[in-house]
């Protein structure tokens, strides 16, 4: 028997639009046993409409490393513990993705390196945001080179609350990324560069006053907001309230807030009754962000 645990992620963390994420201590597992049958086992708080064939997200990543090295398909018992909401902005399906990547890799016997697993993530998930926090843990910056994704950890374990306040309702990445233009304005794009640079010297040096700053967004949050009714307002609440900064989470509608622990009350309390006052209801989770990402136990 082999398992593995995997974060959720949180992406973008608002001007780093598919470059910056984190790992949340929100786990999902995937454990593997040898089998007279082929059979997929759902459990965790989240199983609804997740296939049980050979559909499986996490099946099709692990029989794509497989392909990659020859390696013999046995027949095996996948029991997946899905903690993690799907289509929330929370990592689902990076986690899905990077969790069969890290299982087929040992159970070959580790023929692919982490950095490898990391391209391999990337081009079946499309973006790398989500996938290398998944990957490595911490708060994490990626950059797309000719030679692939070079990944750096900025933090490995900040010493930073984080609240992800989530409105009970599924906005899938594909749905939310339409609404994107493509194309911005050089003043825009120089804008979400320099606020970009506020967040990763937030995090290198541990000054979690420059997120108030670092986190505002001209790419993709405003054109997100007609997807998440209260989504300004509830930033808003936020920071009013105490927080350091907060942004859409990925793709949304996941809202996630930085903050020291004794405003954590307050800003729950205030995002949770904006989004009520939108006509959603929303459910408000303290976090820590995960020092580890995606490992066999």
């Amino acid at each position: 028997m082999l398992s593995a645990r995997i974060p959720a992620t949180s992406a973008n963390l608002g001007p780093g639009f598919d470059c910056l994420g984190l790992a949340l201590n929100l786990f999902n597992t995937i454990t593997v046993e040898k089998s007279s049958n082929w059979e997929i086992r759902l459990s965790g708080k989240y199983t609804a409409d997740l296939p049980v064939d050979e559909s499986n997200l996490v099946w099709k990543t692990i029989l794509y490393l497989w392909e990659k090295v020859n390696y013999p398909t046995p027949k095996l018992t996948l029991t997946l513990e899905n903690n993690i909401p799907p289509a929330r902005g929370l990592g689902s399906s990076s986690a899905a993705i990077v969790g069969g990547l890290v299982v087929a890799n040992s159970l070959a016997g580790n023929p692919f390196s982490q950095l490898d697993l990391l391209q391999m993530a990337n081009e079946l998930e499309g973006h790398p945001d989500n996938v290398t926090p998944a990957l490595y843990g911490g708060v994490t910056l990626a950059v797309e080179t000719a030679k692939g994704i070079l990944p750096r950890v900025l933090n490995e374990n900040p010493y930073i609350d984080v609240l992800v306040v989530i409105p009970e309702f599924l906005l899938n990445t594909s749905k939310s990324r339409k609404v994107l233009t493509s194309q911005v304005s050089r003043s825009d794009a120089v804008f979400n560069i320099a606020h970009a640079g506020l967040i990763i010297e937030a995090f290198i040096r541990g000054d979690y006053t420059l997120l108030k700053e670092g986190m505002r967004d001209r790419l993709h949050q405003d054109q997100r907001a007609a997807l998440v009714p209260g989504l300004p307002e509830a930033l808003s609440s936020a920071l009013n309230n105490g927080a350091y900064g907060a942004a859409l989470s990925g793709s949304g509608p996941t809202l996630l807030a930085f903050l020291a622990p004794e405003y954590t009350q307050d800003v729950a309390e205030g995002m949770v009754k904006t989004f009520a006052n939108h006509g959603l209801n929303a459910q408000a989770y303290p976090l820590e962000i995960s020092p580890r990402g995606a490992h066999i136990l």
